[in-house]
C-alpha cells in the first residue's frame, strides 16, 4: 500500500509516521508512506498556501492551486484508490471503514488547515470526506495520523500474530473483554478463574458475555446498529 499524506505542516507528522507500528510496516516494504508539502507546490516566491476568503468571512483558506498542482502530479504517475481529505464534517471513522480502506492499494489524504480548503478541491478531487469526531482541531495532520495508524496496522504481515487485529475492539461492532497478564493473584486481586482453567470453550464464552457487557455499559450505542 502507497499512501501520499499532502499538508502544510509536515513536521506534525514526523514522529507518528516513524514510529512503532507505521515504523515496521515501512521497512518490511509493506507499506509506503509519503508526506507532501504543499508549499513546494506553490507557484509565488513567498510560497504561499492560503488566501482571504470571498464573500468576507473571517479566517484564511487553503487555495486550489498547489493542492490541484500536487493531487494532478501524483495522478499522473498513478491510480488511486480514493483521495481522502480530514475534515470534522465528514464521515465519521470507524473499524469497518479502516477494514475497508486497508484494501486500497494507492491512498491520498488532503490535511485541512486555517479556515479550510476551496471548496471545489471537494467538488473536483475529492473522492472520500473522513473526521475522527466532531470537534475542531487545528490542522488535519492529527487525524490523518490515526487513519493511517489504524489502516496500515490491518495490512497483512504488519502485526505479528494477525488474529490479535481481528480480535480488537469494535471488529465485531463490541467492545473487547478484560485481558490480564501474570501474576495471578496481585495483593489480593485475582484473575477471573475461568482464564487459568484452560477450558477453551467457557474462556471464548466469558470474553462475549464481557464484551457483550462492557458495551452495553460503556458503549450501547454500538449495539443499536
Amino acid at each position: 500500500m502507497r499512501i501520499d499524506i499532502l499538508t502544510v505542516m509536515p513536521e506534525i507528522l514526523e514522529s507518528p509516521l516513524n514510529c512503532s507500528i507505521l515504523k515496521r510496516a515501512q521497512d518490511k516494504g509493506l507499506a509506503e508512506i509519503h508526506v507532501h508539502n504543499l508549499r513546494d507546490y506553490t507557484e509565488d516566491k513567498h510560497r504561499k498556501v492560503d488566501d482571504y476568503p470571498f464573500g468576507g468571512e473571517a479566517g484564511m483558506v487553503m487555495k486550489i492551486q498547489p493542492v490541484d498542482a500536487c493531487i494532478s502530479r501524483l495522478m499522473n504517475e498513478r491510480e488511486y484508490d480514493d483521495v481522502i481529505f480530514m475534515t470534522p464534517d465528514g464521515a465519521t471513522f470507524d473499524q469497518p471503514m479502516a477494514n475497508s480502506l486497508s484494501m486500497a492499494e494507492n491512498l491520498i489524504i488532503l490535511c485541512g488547515h486555517y479556515k479550510g480548503i476551496d471548496y471545489r478541491i471537494r467538488e473536483h478531487f475529492v473522492t472520500k470526506e473522513i473526521s475522527i469526531g466532531d470537534y475542531v482541531l487545528t490542522g488535519g495532520e492529527l487525524p490523518a495520523a490515526c487513519v493511517v495508524d489504524a489502516v496500515v496496522r490491518l495490512i497483512p504481515g504488519v502485526i505479528g500474530d494477525e488474529q490479535s487485529a481481528l480480535s480488537d475492539s469494535f471488529q465485531d461492532r463490541l467492545l473487547a473483554p478484560p485481558v490480564y497478564t501474570r501474576p495471578a493473584d496481585y495483593k489480593g486481586w485475582k484473575v477471573p478463574e475461568v482464564l487459568l482453567s484452560g477450558h477453551e470453550a467457557k474462556i471464548m464464552q466469558w470474553r462475549l458475555d464481557q464484551a457483550m457487557e462492557r458495551t452495553r455499559r460503556l458503549r450501547p450505542d454500538l449495539l443499536d446498529e
